[in-house]
């Protein structure tokens, strides 16, 4: 206790990091307050079918991103999740499209010009999606919208929505300018953190009504949630060591090189992005039909986290999505140069052609266990609500949700903890270090 007591003064102490926690702390606090302002023209008393509506499937999920401001008709209701969604439709442009490709090699400038046309892309995007988000809050909650308001209702929705995802936009640019960083990351952890406390009382409830066995399942819940969270933790940080020697080279009177190192490969290189992939995937027959999956049987089957068909396609889509987004991101040839031009090898293997086959090879070995592990993750809370846990609380037990909080709570107190160093201060653990890990969008949403 005494320890964290002294790290936490040491934080406080360092004047630069201070402000960027408390600069953060503010824009998040805007936020959350954000999410609470509906949309005009409805009455609030009256969307409970909105609520009931966003529980389940992926419109729960949706909801959980945003902090529950789709289920409460916010200006945020759409939150971050458009930008995201044009950030990595450009980042594979970058990959895909050579001319593209050109532009982000250019630098500054031509990183300037990615981002410019991202937020274009983010309000087409939005401008789509507040379309859809307009007929279900029709359909679904009809009471809701005020006659008065309703000849104006369409184009006021839209515009709001739209602008309201940029303003989060801009908040998210702003905490990784100027706070603790990968802002997008952080606004969406928040999202997915004010539900957590809601949804742990609405599970400690449901178990209480069974008397001691439901107290004793519901201890059995903490202890599996706990168990689930240690694993992500390894999945994240986990890597696999290549040893790497480096030729000794003398310069003048002093030598160089002559090390032995380490070429660490990540067991989850792709990081959250597979997950993602499959989900905007199966999301999409949702958005075609207007956020309507009631009395559309073929829909269940994308929409059900809880289905067989569901779980046996989503976990198909993430190990390929693994696969191919590893391929797309992580260049064994490129490394292969890289040990070559500062003159490091590996021991027993030849340099050039040899290096890259054996890199390529341990990637394929690490990426496999890496990319079922990744679609257990996601169909976890499936499986959970299938043994009775809530579906508000099971939805914590893996999948995007959990994944991205252990990822961006590691990610923040890396950098928190480089501050720390950087001063001669002791670190967060007394026993090494906290790794980082790559953002919600690597290589895109650095900016974020």
């Amino acid at each position: 206790m005494k320890k964290f007591i002294a790290t936490i003064k040491n934080i406080w102490t360092i004047e630069e990091l201070r402000n960027k926690i408390l600069f953060t702390l503010l824009l998040l606090l805007i936020y959350r307050v954000g999410s609470y302002i509906v949309l005009p023209g409805l009455d609030p008393n009256q969307l409970t079918n909105l609520a009931n509506s966003s529980k389940g499937g992926m419109l729960g999920l949706l909801d959980a991103f945003v902090g529950g401001a789709f289920a409460k008709a916010s200006i945020f209701a759409l939150g971050i999740m458009p930008y995201i969604s044009a950030s990595i439709f450009m980042q594979l442009m970058t990959i895909l499209v050579p001319q593209i490709s050109k532009i982000q090699k250019e630098g500054e400038s031509g990183q300037k010009k990615i981002n410019q046309w991202t937020r274009y892309l983010t309000v087409i995007v939005t401008a789509f999606q507040a379309a859809a988000y307009i007929g279900f809050l029709k359909s679904s909650n009809q009471g809701a919208l005020l006659p008065a308001f309703q000849p104006y209702f369409w184009v006021s929705t839209v515009v709001l929505l739209t602008t309201g995802t940029l303003f989060v936009m801009w908040l998210g640019e702003k905490i990784t300018d100027k706070g603790l960083g990968n802002g997008t990351s952080i606004i969406i952890m928040v999202g997915i953190l004010a539900r957590l406390p809601q949804n742990f009382m609405q599970e400690f409830t449901a178990k209480q009504t069974r008397g001691g066995g439901g107290l004793l399942i519901f201890l059995v819940e903490i202890a599996a949630f706990i168990a689930v969270i240690l694993g992500l933790i390894v999945l994240v940080q986990g890597v696999r060591k290549v040893p790497v020697n480096y030729a000794k080279q003398i310069v003048g009177n002093r030598q160089f090189g002559g090390a032995r190192q380490f070429l660490p490969l990540k067991v989850n290189a792709a990081g959250v992005m597979p997950i993602i992939f499959a989900q905007a995937i199966m999301f999409l027959p949702t958005i075609f039909l207007g956020f309507q999956t009631t009395g559309k049987s073929w829909a269940l089957y994308f929409t059900q986290p809880t289905n067989l068909v569901y779980m046996i396609v989503y976990s198909i889509m993430v190990i390929g999505f693994t696969f191919l987004y590893t391929a797309l991101i992580f260049n064994p040839r490129q490394v292969s140069d890289d040990l070559k031009r500062s003159n490091g090898f590996i021991p027993g293997v030849k340099p050039g052609q040899p290096t890259t086959d054996y890199i390529g090879t341990i990637m394929d070995r690490i990426t496999l266990p890496g990319a079922i592990l990744l679609a257990v993750v996601g169909i976890l809370p499936g499986i959970a609500q299938l043994l009775g846990v809530t579906q508000g609380f099971a939805t914590f037990y893996g999948g995007t949700s959990l994944l991205i909080m252990v990822a961006v709570v590691l990610d923040t107190l890396q950098q928190i903890e480089t501050q720390l160093l950087m001063r001669q201060y002791d670190g967060l653990m007394s026993s090494g270090r906290i790794q980082g890990r790559q953002s919600v969008a690597p290589g895109v949403t650095g900016n974020m």
